[in-house]
């Protein structure tokens, strides 16, 4: 066992309510193995209250330092990491002339090899502990994210990207061999061979990833849905409703479904641990087909404000009832660090005002990063939080990493106050250290 004293942030289960965060000023958090050999939370609190429990277990004392739950980020492209602030008019022309490009050089395994080494670093150096990722239509980029993730002991899940038609030629799925299984047959045998490799393995998950509806044939969709019955541990992951001339197209290629998002259902592709990116243009069916299905809605702020998207509607979310939370969306995302996408989603919030009646706390925005991800996830109480039992993967902050942040958090008379702060002027200099629970 292992003990670190610092002020602690965490968040109340949440079966007690709406989302809240705990600290303690002056805290301690106990870390040790669970019966599977897991380095998890065993105690977490105040240190006059646990300091005097544990004799003999090393403590190490971080002044002036904030340990707080590991980031969970719902929804990122690691083969996009190059196209990061790439100038377009909109999403399909981004798409076009720097996306796909890009992803033409994951079919080369030195090539995914050293993007998936690069992503992984860059995610840990900005306290993201849990990922859900696409890779690209290549299996070489899957193997070689998987790989780089298992070397860190990360909680990371992706999948084979799905598409088949409306892309360029040497990115949809390929047949294994001329005469052979068609492309759209070959990706599905690949994605249950991923998913019979790599799912499960320890903190990996496989995800079925449909590129997005109207890259993928019905075929596609239904063998999709198929393999999402066939494997109902595993997550699906897509994008919806992100864009209104991505919309008009969606319901050009799939008139028999009431809407963009009830094509993924009328394919068997909603249900719990399905999640889908930005849920933008959304009326209260499709608000009620989340809820009711148990899907997830992954918040894109930042790619939302740079590619002119929209605005998420939190109220109507809310009002509805389905569950969500925050991804950077890198590359239309503009940013790893989780406190820009934590910004972004203040602004998203802020700019939706008139309509919905709101500006989120610092509080919801926090949750929103860490413990109600994991929730969205299908992950609570497994990662995003450091309530006893949680697997140990957390952040130290230093509030002092710049000069203005720290004249700035000196003067927090209040605990939203100081992570307002935090959100507003933190980058990666705030994150002092990534630590991942560990297996013995």
């Amino acid at each position: 066992m292992k003990a670190y004293r610092a002020s602690i942030l965490w968040f109340a289960p949440h079966s007690e309510g709406p989302a809240r965060a705990l600290f303690e000023e002056d805290g301690l958090l106990l870390i040790g193995p669970n019966a599977q050999g897991r380095q998890v939370v065993q105690a977490v609190g105040a240190w006059r209250d646990l300091g005097g429990q544990y004799p003999g277990v090393t403590v190490e004392h971080l002044p002036g330092r904030i340990i707080a739950p590991g980031f969970v980020d719902m929804h990122i492209h690691y083969p996009q990491t190059h196209v990061i602030g790439s100038p377009a008019d909109g999403l399909l022309p981004w798409l076009e002339h720097y996306t796909f490009p890009e992803e033409k050089r994951f079919s080369a395994p030195e090539y995914s090899a050293q993007a998936a080494t690069f992503f992984i670093a860059e995610l840990l150096r900005n306290g993201v502990t849990t990922a859900l990722t696409f890779a690209t239509s290549h299996t070489e980029s899957v193997n070689a994210l998987f790989t780089e993730a298992r070397a860190h002991s990360m909680r990371l899940i992706t999948g084979l990207c799905l598409m088949d038609r409306h892309a360029p030629t040497d990115l949809l799925n390929q047949p294994s061999a001329p005469g052979r299984a068609d492309g759209t047959e070959q990706s599905l045998l690949e994605t249950e061979a991923l998913i019979q490799r790599w799912h499960g393995q320890g903190r990996l998950g496989y995800a079925i990833t449909p590129r997005f509806a109207p890259t993928c044939t019905d075929a596609q969709l239904r063998g999709a849905g198929d393999l999402a019955a066939r494997y109902p541990d595993v997550w699906i992951q897509s994008h919806v409703a992100e864009n209104k001339d991505e919309i008009a197209w969606a319901r050009e290629l799939f008139p028999q479904s009431r809407s963009y998002l009830a094509t993924y259902d009328d394919f068997g592709l909603m249900r719990q641990r399905s999640i889908y990116a930005h849920c933008i243009h959304f009326d209260d069916d499709d608000r009620a087909l989340m809820r009711d299905t148990g899907a997830a809605a992954a918040i894109s702020p930042t790619s939302n404000l740079f590619l002119g998207s929209g605005f998420f509607d939190y109220a109507g979310a809310d009002r509805v009832g389905f569950q969500y939370g925050l991804a950077s969306d890198v590359g239309g995302g503009t940013s790893f660090s989780p406190f820009h996408t934590m910004l972004g989603a203040y602004y998203v919030g802020r700019e939706g005002q008139t309509k919905q009646g709101l500006s989120l706390s610092p509080q919801h925005l926090w949750w929103q990063h860490t413990a109600g991800a994991a929730r969205a996830l299908g992950l609570e109480g497994v990662v995003g939080n450091l309530l006893p039992g949680c697997e140990a993967d957390f952040v130290v902050l230093n509030p002092q990493a710049t000069p203005l942040m720290a004249r700035k958090t000196s003067r927090a008379a209040s605990l939203d106050e100081l992570l307002f702060s935090l959100i507003v002027l933190g980058d990666d200099r705030l994150v002092e250290r990534t630590v991942i629970s560990q297996a013995f």
